[in-house]
């Protein structure tokens, strides 16, 4: 039989909050750049996936973020106003809206990896580091959405 870790209540001992800590504070690292582009942490998110796959169903982008489309719905209507993407209803089913990347919300990539990569340099960690535990965490995410 596996000795199993005694389970503790103290803070410093809660995977939770190591997570909802590390997250907080990365999300402070990523704030001189999002300011600099003018947006908020999820919309700096959803250009990640629509930069990668444009012209998405809310529904699909939501599958990518984690996130509902009563979430997405008033992020992507701010995003529109700021001219950085269009919504359209799907001509070949209209319950679907999709979305779509402008020029300005296209052009706005190279500025973010101009930022990026001055901010994951401000980091203190290696390449292979950040890849390795960014790998580590989307796996304990799978098994979470998993049930595991």
């Amino acid at each position: 039989m596996t000795d199993q870790p005694k389970l503790s209540l103290r803070l410093d001992d809660q995977l939770c909050f190591a997570l909802y800590s590390a997250s907080h504070l990365m999300t402070k690292a990523y704030r001189p750049m999002l300011t600099a582009l003018g947006l908020t942490y999820p919309q700096y998110l959803a250009l990640l996936v629509l930069w990668e796959a444009d012209d998405l169903t809310v529904g699909a982008l939501g599958e990518r973020l984690f996130l509902d489309s009563g979430t997405l719905t008033p992020l992507l209507k701010r995003m529109e106003a700021q001219g950085l993407v269009e919504r359209r209803r799907d001509p070949a089913d209209e319950r679907q809206v999709r979305i779509r990347l402008t020029e300005t919300g296209r052009a706005l990539e190279a500025e973010a990896r101009r930022h990026y990569e001055d901010m994951v340099c401000g980091l203190g960690a290696s390449g292979d580091e950040v890849k390795a535990l960014r790998d580590a965490v989307a796996a304990f995410r799978a098994q979470l959405a998993n049930g595991s």
